[in-house]
């Protein structure tokens, strides 16, 4: 798991009733929105005595800890402590971690880092988000695997053929394989483009879309360590563009939310079969993340048996080195050995500025971006 990149930590519409206590990358957050209706990330444990922000009070733009009444606003600052009464001064140690948020595509985004912004990755884009002709949808999932194992696995074009029924011929062509392909390259990923020969669809709503067999362009790749993008052309003018954005729990834990873009069947009579479809896909793809061994990527991969198809996710994971490099991988069994001892918080970016912070930094395989 990594810091310093943008996490979704809920959609919008779950922040209208209160706080809301969120794991992420292993650690514990709230949100909450202020009077103003902007949401707010804070670390979750009280500077005080470890009291748990997200089981508290909004007050008006504070967080009220249950504990002791302590409140901190969005900034991460404790503005009252009860104890010493009104007007007594509040040490500057009282600080928590807050978190820059962003909302998008009705999700809530926390970037969980110390990068000052100019060197911060940016959220997935999602072009297609507002344009005409376009209608998006959200997509929420969440099971009990590594979210590098799922990022793979949308990375990987040889599993459709016997994990999707619809997707392929399970197997039973005797001319089946996976085609060669070009690998594309940004700063934050990889992606590619292929043909995969499908069966036609039988459901009388993807019928619609895609009602012969054939030829099927699609394509996939990934952003940061942790989104992926799906384009399935399903006939020349019938599109779907898909955003997965998958936030770690811990390492054996992962939420994702996909955002389905669709150009076609835009009617909303056609949602509910669309997103069964979707649902039975994604559960497809679970059944088998859930049962891989080892849980996490092997670290080296001499210990799989690697074939051309693979490149992407070989790629991919040569991209989580350039990460590991900068220091950004959370070091899962140093924070385990101490979990009911130390309470860590992923560095905030107010670390650059404020010395002084009673909660531990959360450790890191190699030096933390500065």
């Amino acid at each position: 798991m990594y810091t310093n990149f943008w996490y979704t930590a809920a959609a919008s519409g779950g922040l209208a009733k209160g706080p809301v206590k969120v794991k992420m990358l292993g650690q514990n957050f709230v949100l909450f929105r202020d009077s103003a209706g902007t949401a707010h990330c804070l670390s979750n444990a009280c500077t005080h005595r470890g009291g748990s922000l997200g089981n508290g009070k909004v007050h008006t733009d504070t967080i009220e800890c249950p504990y002791h009444g302590w409140q901190f606003n969005g900034a991460g600052e404790c503005t009252k402590i009860p104890s010493i009464g009104k007007g007594g001064k509040i040490p500057s140690r009282t600080r928590i971690d807050s978190y820059p948020v962003q909302e998008k595509y009705g999700l809530v985004f926390a970037f969980l880092g110390d990068c000052i912004e100019e060197q911060r990755p940016p959220v997935m884009d999602v072009p297609e988000y507002g344009i005409d002709g376009w209608k998006p949808s959200i997509m929420y999932n969440e099971y009990a695997a590594n979210y590098e194992r799922s990022v793979e696995n949308t990375l990987d074009p040889g599993h459709n053929e016997f994990v999707h029924p619809t997707h392929g011929f399970e197997g039973t062509k005797d001319d089946y394989k996976v085609q060669d392909y070009t690998l594309d390259e940004t700063e934050y990923g990889c992606g590619f483009t292929m043909i995969f020969q499908s069966p036609a669809l039988t459901d009388v709503t993807m019928k619609k879309l895609r009602g012969f067999a054939g030829d099927l362009e699609a394509g996939t790749g990934h952003f940061g360590p942790h989104q992926t993008w799906t384009k399935i052309h399903m006939s020349p003018t019938n599109w779907f563009h898909q955003y997965t954005f998958r936030t770690p729990v811990d390492e054996t834990h992962t939420r994702s939310w996909l955002v389905n873009m669709r150009n076609a069947l835009l009617e909303d009579e056609h949602d509910i079969a669309i997103e069964k479809r979707q649902r039975a896909i994604a559960q497809q793809d679970i059944v088998v993340l859930e049962e891989l061994e080892p849980i996490l990527a092997p670290l080296t991969n001499t210990k799989e048996n690697m074939m051309p198809h693979d490149k992407a996710l070989v790629r991919y994971r040569e991209y989580l080195r350039t990460w590991d490099a900068k220091g950004w991988r959370i070091d899962s069994a140093q924070v385990t050995l101490n979990e009911k001892k130390i309470v860590y918080a992923v560095p905030s970016p107010d670390r650059n500025k404020f010395k002084g912070w009673v909660i531990d930094p959360i450790p890191t395989e190699a030096l933390a971006c500065t």
